[in-house]
This record gives C-alpha cells, structure tokens and sequence, in this order.
C-alpha cells in the first residue's frame, strides 16, 4: 500500500498565528524539539506545519483524529529531516501497517510545502514478482 499526502501554506498566515497568539500556538502545535530548530523562523515553522498536515492527509484523516504535537519533525545534524509518529498519529500508521515514511519540505519567504510518502513493506511473496505486479 502507498500513501500520498501534500500541504502548501502561506508563511504569513504562521507569522501571523504566532504574532497574536504566541506560546499559546507554539505549544499546541509544535514540539519543544521543533520549536528549538526552527528558532522562530517562521518559514521553518510553516514547512513544519505543512508537513502535519500532509501526514494527517496520508494516513486518511484529519488533524482532529490525530494531534498536531504527534507528528514531529526532527533535523539530523546534517539537516535531513525525518518524521516520528506518537499517540494515536503512531497507532493509525502501524493499523494501516505504514512502516517506511518519506519527507520532503521546502518553502520561500511567502510559501512552504510539505510532502510525505508512506508505504508497507513488501510481502516476501511480492518481493520475487517484477515490479507493478501485486494481487
């Protein structure tokens, strides 16, 4: 199985949540390891945001169902980001048997997107076939 999920937002409308509604936002919707790399660059923020909403997208639900602070993103030291599922956010994936999950982010001072690929392992029995050939 493969799923596809895909958010772009406006960077204004972070800059803006965080300008009125400050920690308030922070802390409903960023972890504190989030909240630390982005250093409250919005753009970073933004991308973190898409990101959230484009895994609640793949795993075919909400945010709602799933809370924001259950998907994080996390840099290495090189940069690359990589995505950790808690609470519900983790048990959804793992009833959906979503294993390998694949990230991208990107934004520009106006917009940032965010993209996530999520898939199961391939079955041994599948795994011989050639490739496009599952029943």
């Amino acid at each position: 199985m493969l799923r596809v999920g895909v958010d772009l937002i406006e960077v204004d409308r972070v800059r803006r949540s965080v300008d009125r509604f400050g920690y308030r936002f922070l802390n409903r919707v960023f972890t504190e390891r989030e909240q630390s790399y982005c250093d409250g660059r919005a753009p970073s923020l933004a991308a973190r945001f898409a990101i959230k909403e484009a895994v609640a997208k793949a795993l075919g639900t909400g945010i709602g169902e799933v809370c924001w602070k259950e998907i994080e993103v996390a840099n290495d030291l090189s940069g690359r980001p990589s995505l950790f599922l808690h609470g519900a956010a983790q048990a959804l994936s793992d009833d959906l048997g979503l294993e390998i999950w694949e990230i991208s982010l990107a934004h520009s001072g106006t917009h940032a997107v965010g993209m996530v690929v999520a898939m199961t392992r391939p079955s041994a029995s599948n795994a011989t076939r050639p490739a496009g050939v599952y029943s």
